[in-house]
Parts: C-alpha cells; structure tokens; sequence
C-alpha cells in the first residue's frame, strides 16, 4: 500500500489563546471614553490644589487672600522665590541653615528606624524566643496610638539629660538629636511591623541552602534576606524620610524656641500672619513648593525600588 500525503487545506490561521485573549480585552469606544474622562477628572481633581500653589508663587500682586485661580497672572516672575531663598523669615537663619536641619531630622530618623526595624523585623520573623508574641502585639499597640500621644512623655524624659562632650554642652530635649529620636520613637513600630510582613514572604529555602554551605545566621541575614528586601526598605526608609522632613508639631514643641536649630517645617508656619490677614500668600506658596521639592526628587530617584516595594503581595505564586 502506498502512503499518499496530502497537504493541509489552505485557510484561515487558527486563532491562538492569546490573541483571543486580547481581543477579548478590547473595550468598546463607548466604554473608553467614558474610562479616558474619568480619568482626566480623577487627574485635575489631584492637580488643581498644585496648579493653584504654583499660580499664586508666581503672582507680584501679593494679594491678602487669595480667592480666584489665574494660570498665569499678570506680571508673572519669580520674585517670590527669590525672597524666600534671600530670608526666608524675619529671624536670623538662612534657607540653607534651616534645609540642612530638616534633612538632619528626616535622613537620621529615616536611616535609624530602619536600621533597627529590620534587625527587629528579622528575629520577630525568623526566631522563636519566650514573649515573642506579647511584643508583636505591644508594638502594634503602640502602632495604633496617635504620635501627638506620647509627645508630652518623651517632652519631660528626655529634658531631664543634658549632654557634656567633647565641647559641647546642650539639653538633649531642646537640639536637634532629641528631635531625631522621638521621631523615631514614633516611626519604629511601623518599620518593625511593615518589614516583618514582608520578610515573612521570603522564602526560608533560600536560607536553608545557605546554612547547608556554611553560612552563619548574621550572613545568612545579610547576604541572602537584606538583598532581597530591598523594595520593603526603600518603602520604609521614604515613609521614614517623609514623616521627619514633614514632622511640625513636635519640632515646634522640642526647638521652636532655639531659633538657630529650626527647621523647614517651623519657617513655612510662621510666614502665616495671626489670623492669616498679613500673610504673604505668594512667599508662602513659593515656600511650599520649594519644601516639596526635596521630598519629590527622593521620590524619583527610588522610584523603581518604592514601586516595587508597594506592589510586593498583590501576586501570589
């Protein structure tokens, strides 16, 4: 018997899974515009705040109370700008002096609580010791209070030292280290707690394959667990920068009367007038944006690691 081959009929391709699958991810016209409009409102309802601070920086008239939006005013410069960076306010500090005591409080704050969060976070995680879980549930009570809470405690602790060294003679509760420290008195537990999630997703393989090699514990940690929690920490550490660089009251409350160790924060307040009726709205607007700055070029330096790091546990697998 003789085979006889014959070709397959010419036709159509089959249409694969995944191009079926895409087409059926094809929204209607109707539907995306309706999806493209709300979007665009969800977008001006955020930017128009921003779009309003920016208008006003740029205003010379100084207007007392600011009642209309005007893209760009009449005379529009950046002399307000300029104010704000010759003499910021009526006291003896420079813009520069009072950035430097602000990325004093946040870089400090944010480096410390997360130093000592992912040690914490690691045993917690990883290590089984008696109380174990009576901390775990303390930090989270801790976590739940309002920081506003424990400023007056941690006001009368730490004005009773007073630091002698090398020169130096100040209160610890009136400087710029009393400040650091119950900042991060307030941002730890939320480090611990953040990064014990997270490091409790690493797989413990990893580690085990590592202690077969003749890894220690400490190596294991710093080798295998740190590199892969990179995402958890940049989230942690900006959170940590934002909350020191952002922090008022209890700056007021510790420095405000220290004038040479002011911060961004304390200037930016005290451009208000009493009753806000002498406030220059336009050095204040210019003010603002000039404190947002900082905050905004962290953020697009790390923005790989912090995007990842916020979308750690939405897939699972």
């Amino acid at each position: 018997m003789t085979a006889v081959f014959r070709p397959a009929p010419i036709g159509k391709p089959r249409r694969t899974r995944a191009n079926s699958s895409r087409q059926e991810r094809t929204l209607p016209l109707r539907q995306q515009l309706i999806l493209q409009v709300a979007c665009l409102f969800i977008a001006l309802t955020v930017l128009f705040p921003i779009i309003w601070v920016v208008s006003m920086s740029i205003d010379p008239r100084n207007i007392s109370r600011p009642d209309a939006l005007t893209l760009i005013p009449p005379g529009a410069s950046l002399q307000a700008y300029e104010k704000v960076v010759t003499r910021p306010t009526s006291n003896d500090i420079s813009f520069l002096g009072l950035l430097a005591n602000s990325l004093k409080i946040a870089v400090g704050s944010s480096v410390v609580s997360v130093g000592l969060g992912v040690l914490a976070a690691y045993a917690f995680s990883r290590l089984r010791f008696r109380g174990r879980e009576a901390m775990m549930i303390g930090i989270l009570g801790v976590l739940m209070l309002p920081s506003v809470a424990t400023i007056i405690p941690l006001f009368i602790f730490l004005n009773q030292f007073r630091v002698d060294f090398a020169g130096l003679s100040f209160n610890l509760r009136a400087s710029l280290l009393g400040v650091t420290m119950t900042i991060v008195a307030s941002q730890l537990p939320f480090a611990i707690w953040n990064l014990k999630g997270y490091l409790d997703t690493v797989p413990r393989d990893l580690e085990e394959a590592a202690a077969v090699d003749g890894a220690s514990q400490f190596q294991i940690f710093r080798k295998v667990v740190l590199p892969l929690s990179i995402p958890a920490i940049a989230v942690t550490a900006f959170l940590g920068f934002l909350g020191g660089w952002s922090e008022y009251l209890t700056t007021y409350m510790f420095i405000g009367q220290n004038i040479p160790d002011w911060t961004l924060s304390i200037a930016l307040n005290s451009l208000v007038g009493q009753y806000a009726r002498t406030t220059s709205w336009s050095e204040f607007a210019a003010f603002a944006i000039l404190f947002a700055l900082p905050v905004s070029a962290v953020f697009f330096v790390f923005q790989r690691y912090l995007v990842g790091g916020l979308a750690v546990g939405g897939v699972k697998g």
